[in-house]
């Protein structure tokens, strides 16, 4: 009877041993599930696009595959650029000859002229001085005619103002064109360039790559297709643009900061991902109709957001709900 009766001591104590660890079990898997919150993963993607409209003529990427920042993405047709660009640089050789122009004087062919035209002036003046003396002698000695010398004197002038005009056109040959004038093709010469950049760029959109190392999450268009300016033609997503979201109640939300250790567990991956909190909203996302009482704090959640480094981002996908444990 004693046996008995000690054998039962022993499996009650047994018995109550194992509720015991399995109730302090039960204690350790709340405080853990408790610290737990519901989250997702969210994908900032960046949707590469042309500024201008155009044929979709190369699409150098598919769905899924992995770019490095600079590889090509897509062309569209660029044939009107390429004519507009050929057409700025020709107008800005011709500015530039015109410029030089009128930096520079006559030609030298033109310039040999008006020397030629001088010297002929000069002999005319040379033979009209001459010929008034002779006629102002004549008057005074009674032979010649007041006429004669009046004609003489007059034509003596005119070849005196030929010689000054010639001079003066030919000092005038020999410079440039005025300083307006010169100022007026510098000008013409900057608006020229400015537009040869502007046609320069204009072709250089009609051809994109990528502004991010990332995975191509979507093409939007096919080769052939037209596509309007600004229209994304490809869907990037970055491995830094990956990021959790997740909602804390509001009696934890003081605790956590940017910069504090997260783990968040996804379905079908027995390890953890390690990340750290980025952002927490200053702005509850339930607002209670009325006032804040004990009973309506409960239903206060904050968002918060946390990052993760590129390979461990590449190992979450857009939409995957995930568990989130902030300050572990």
């Amino acid at each position: 009877m004693n046996d008995s009766r000690a054998r039962h001591r022993k499996v009650f104590r047994a018995v109550c041993g194992s509720a015991l660890l399995v109730l302090f079990g039960m204690g350790g898997c709340t405080r853990t599930d408790s610290d737990r919150v519901q989250g997702y993963v969210e994908g900032e993607f960046v949707h590469v696009a042309s500024p201008l409209a155009g044929a979709l003529v190369s699409l150098a990427v598919e769905r899924g595959a992995k770019v490095v920042e600079g590889d090509p993405l897509f062309a569209l047709d660029n044939a009107p650029e390429q004519a507009l660009r050929d057409e700025a640089q020709r107008r800005l050789v011709q500015a530039r000859a015109n410029l030089e122009d009128a930096r520079k004087g006559k030609r030298p062919p033109e310039i040999e002229s008006l020397e030629a035209q001088l010297r002929q002036a000069r002999a005319a003046l040379a033979y009209s001085e001459k010929e008034f003396v002779r006629q102002g002698r004549l008057v005074h000695s009674g032979g010649g005619a007041l006429r004669d010398h009046e004609r003489a004197l007059s034509t003596r002038d005119q070849d005196l103002h030929r010689v000054a005009q010639l001079e003066a056109d030919l000092r005038t040959a020999r410079l440039g064109s005025r300083i307006d004038q010169v100022a007026a093709a510098e000008a013409e010469v900057l608006a020229r360039e400015a537009t040869l950049a502007k046609t320069e760029w204009d072709l250089s959109q009609k051809r994109q790559a990528a502004p991010r190392s990332g995975l191509v999450f979507d093409t939007l268009y096919r080769e052939g297709e037209w596509v309007g300016a600004g229209l994304p033609v490809v869907v990037l997503l970055p491995p830094a643009n990956i990021k959790v979201r997740a909602f804390v109640p509001e009696i934890r939300i003081g605790s956590i900061h940017p910069g504090d250790r997260v783990r968040v567990t996804v379905d079908g991956v027995a390890e953890p991902f390690e990340g750290k909190v980025s952002f927490v909203s200053p702005r509850a996302e339930y607002t209670p109709p009325v006032i804040y009482s004990k009973e309506s704090r409960d239903k206060l959640v904050f968002m918060i957001e946390a990052v993760f480094d590129p390979e461990t981002a590449q190992k979450l996908h857009p939409g995957q709900p995930v568990d989130v444990w902030p300050g572990s």
